[in-house]
């Protein structure tokens, strides 16, 4: 027979060990998730943000279920490069690039790393995946269509000053190196002279807008990019400043005095972002995920603005905005 002492013992090592091989099985590294950014840590914040706030609507807990490392370029673009490698040293299972700069930094980096990209305007044309549909390699997310989106700001444009045959078209190529092509395009189908003004830095802000007054131009087009979104009261004042009625891609140009703008919800593509990580997290890969496009664009207008260039904006024109700031 056992000894009673024995067996007691033995019932309480199975016990002891239970709890400790339960705890090895569950035990899952916690996945972690790079996101970096073109702009400062203040004017990134709002697109962060949103990013977090998808990922707690899908059930992730930060610093729990999830790890997220996120980087800067404080518009400094000579830094993008390597802070896409500092990331990718820190080993994530996902990268978020919230800007066409970062995506090219990590297109450069890593053939391996699945890569969500936020915001990027038709990354077909410039070569960054196969196609909308299957895209391959290891980048997929979303992506917006400058060619549609710029014919349609350029005709709000037109609508709002029916006067205007010269148009300034501010564009910065490392922001969207093609994006030109589509402006000059659509402007020449509604019958308008494209003035391009091309802008790399700070220090050519000025004399851009000094140019667009020597070429007495009569109204404003500028084009995406992360540039001039991290200057964007800059911009707004210059062009104040010269009376020339603008059209942007973002309505928080229009919250700090810009006439006009047209375009998706940026900070709501970063939150979707958020979807394509979770699928990728649990196992699907990149190139079978199809590129999501925006199907919603919002028409804000600035009536503050239009008031003080003199301009009376259509009715037919307020009724079709989603927001007219007075």
């Amino acid at each position: 027979m056992i000894d009673r002492r024995m067996l007691l013992a033995c019932v309480a090592a199975v016990l002891l060990a239970t709890p400790l091989a339960a705890d090895a099985q569950e035990a899952k590294p916690v996945p972690r998730v790079a996101w970096l950014g073109n702009g400062s840590m203040a004017a990134s914040r709002g697109n962060l943000d949103s990013f977090r706030a998808g990922l707690r609507d899908l059930g992730y807990v930060e610093g729990q279920s999830i790890v997220i490392e996120s980087r800067f370029a404080d518009g400094k673009l000579e830094r993008i490069q390597a802070l896409a490698r500092e990331l990718l040293a820190l080993a994530p299972m996902v990268v978020v690039a919230a800007g066409p700069q970062a995506l090219r930094a990590f297109k450069r980096a890593t053939v391996s790393v699945p890569v969500v990209m936020a915001i990027v305007g038709d990354p077909v044309e410039e070569g960054l995946v196969a196609s909308l549909a299957r895209p391959g390699g290891n980048l997929t997310g979303l992506a917006f269509q400058v060619r549609a989106l710029t014919m349609k700001r350029l005709e709000l444009l037109k609508e709002a000053v029916p006067r205007v045959t010269r148009v300034a078209v501010l564009w910065e190529p490392s922001g969207s190196p093609t994006s030109y092509k589509p402006a000059e395009t659509a402007a020449r189908a509604l019958r308008l002279r494209p003035q391009f003004l091309e802008v790399r830095g700070p220090a050519d802000l000025e004399p851009a807008f000094n140019s667009a007054t020597t070429k007495r131009v009569e109204a404003l087009l500028v084009l995406a990019s992360p540039f001039f979104y991290a200057h964007r009261q800059t911009v707004v004042d210059l062009a104040a400043r010269r009376r020339l009625p603008a059209t942007y891609e973002d309505k928080s140009f229009v919250e700090v005095g810009g006439l006009m703008s047209y375009g998706p919800n940026f900070i709501d593509m970063q939150r979707r972002a958020a979807i394509y990580v979770d699928k990728i997290l649990k196992g699907a890969k990149p190139a079978d995920l199809p590129v999501e496009q925006p199907t919603k664009f919002e028409l804000v207008i600035n009536l503050k603005t239009a008031k003080a260039l003199g301009l009376s904006i259509p009715h037919s024109l307020l009724h079709r905005a989603d927001e007219v700031i007075q």
